[in-house]
């Protein structure tokens, strides 16, 4: 196995990354995940700026993140990320996140495509990459089956800003988890930790649209809730995401 298979960063917790009670939101996990595989993807010779110069960039299709634990301030966490496979148009990355103790606290397996940016349409992978190590070892067993529709009666709608764009001109993903896990009832996000999250992500939302976000729980398990994403405008559903919650067993009080 080549030396560079596995990518190891660490990073600090920061306060403007905590929630209300004093753990880190998830969104900034997911961009902790987000910059330790561009970082990986740079030194493979495979990142977006690469990308890019050849009018292609990496988009990500889905993510399912399960964590056993949140850092607080100042805590770090050690990410570690490896490509595990490749296909014609989809290929996985996988991560393991530790805490300060080198604790296991969570880990994550994504989906991601190579997009044509003038025709926002993916191409085959082996058109446009060149050869680089894969890992096999899954850090979470996920088939990445499509996640369920639904109808929601009530829906919260949210502007698309500047501040939600990046570099490749549409919503960040680390966007969507946040516009999904806003639509949760109160009496679970106050109370309860959310040990996972899976979004499927399905088009682009732009800058000027306004998004509803929604949820339902999901009949056949506890504090289990699928969402939507999806545009007024058109209607155009935009992602679905799952998330599972557990009634915390750590102090809910904000900071340290």
């Amino acid at each position: 196995m080549q030396e560079n298979v596995i990518h190891q960063t660490t990073v600090d917790a920061r306060y403007y990354e905590l929630d209300q009670h004093g753990f880190v939101k998830p969104a900034a996990l997911l961009n902790y995940l987000q910059s330790a595989a561009a970082d990986h993807a740079l030194s493979l010779g495979i990142g977006v700026v690469d990308l890019l110069k050849t009018g292609r960039t990496w988009v990500l299709s889905r993510i399912n993140l399960k964590m056993s634990h949140y850092p607080r301030v100042r805590d770090s966490i050690t990410i570690r990320t490896w490509p595990v496979s490749r296909g014609t148009i989809f290929c996985i990355r996988d991560f393991e996140l530790f805490d300060g103790a080198g604790v296991p606290c969570g880990a994550a397996t994504t989906s991601w495509a190579v997009l044509d940016t003038t025709t926002r349409r993916p191409v085959k992978l082996d058109d446009v990459l060149p050869a680089y190590p894969l890992n096999g070892v899954r850090a979470i067993d996920d088939d990445f089956a499509t996640l369920p529709e639904i109808e929601c009666d009530e829906t919260l709608r949210l502007p698309v800003l500047r501040d939600n764009l990046d570099i490749n001109r549409h919503v960040n993903n680390t966007v969507y988890a946040g516009w999904a896990l806003e639509a949760v009832p109160s009496a679970i996000a106050d109370e309860s930790t959310l040990i996972s999250l899976e979004i499927g992500f399905r088009a682009e939302a732009r800058y000027g649209d306004t998004i509803t976000s929604c949820c339902r729980p999901e009949p056949t398990e506890g504090d289990c809730f699928l969402h939507r994403i999806g545009t007024v405008s058109d209607g155009r559903e935009l992602a679905r995401a799952r998330s599972r919650w557990a009634v915390s067993t750590e102090s809910r009080t904000g900071g340290r």
